[in-house]
């Protein structure tokens, strides 16, 4: 294992918690419709639990409305049930084969929870990123160890990961605070 190596693992490592971040703040819901809101939803498709997007095409007819067209008659029932179970607190009126979900508007006090659970979860990410850095930077402690690299290159390579550090979490910063924006957009 190189240097380069190493740096490239904690690079991508670290850029996989930013993605898993961004996955996590799509689930919470601004008050405007998106098509992306109902994906972690599941439902009982011939035996098998399925994403709700496997069953049905989901769409935003405008910034307060979602449509759920499902391909096949019987699962209208069946999605319109997983929806309104959810922990998105909404209320779907079906319509035969699709299905429409207004988006309650959210109130003050639900915002700050919100941002709070925004917080958190780049909190979450910031410390998975520290982690990968730790790890990096145990992986060069081995290798100087190992006499497989010197002090001097041990020293710039954890500047390299420090660096990689500080821009990864710069990322986060700017997702928090857009996604933040957002929330708090009336």
């Amino acid at each position: 294992m190189s240097v380069s190596d190493v740096t490239k693992t904690a690079n991508t490592s670290m850029g996989r918690a930013i993605d898993a971040l961004v996955n996590n703040l799509a689930k919470i819901r601004t008050g405007r419709a998106h098509a992306g809101l109902l994906d972690h939803i599941m439902v009982e498709y011939y035996g098998s639990q399925v994403p709700v997007n496997q069953v049905a095409n989901v769409t935003a007819v405008d910034a307060r409305t979602l449509n759920v067209q499902v391909w096949e008659k019987s699962m209208g029932e069946v999605v319109d049930k997983a929806i309104r179970e959810s922990d998105l607190g909404l209320n779907p009126i079906l319509m035969g084969e699709s299905i429409r979900v207004p988006m309650p508007a959210l109130t003050e006090e639900r915002r700050k929870d919100l941002t709070r659970v925004v917080r958190a979860e780049g909190e979450d990410t910031k410390v998975s990123v520290r982690n990968h850095r730790r790890d990096a930077n145990d992986a060069l402690k081995k290798m100087v160890k190992d006499k497989t690299i010197s002090e001097d290159e041990e020293r710039r390579a954890q500047d390299e990961v420090q660096k990689l550090t500080d821009k990864h979490v710069a990322k986060i910063d700017e997702i928090i605070a857009a996604k933040e924006t957002e929330i708090m957009t009336v």
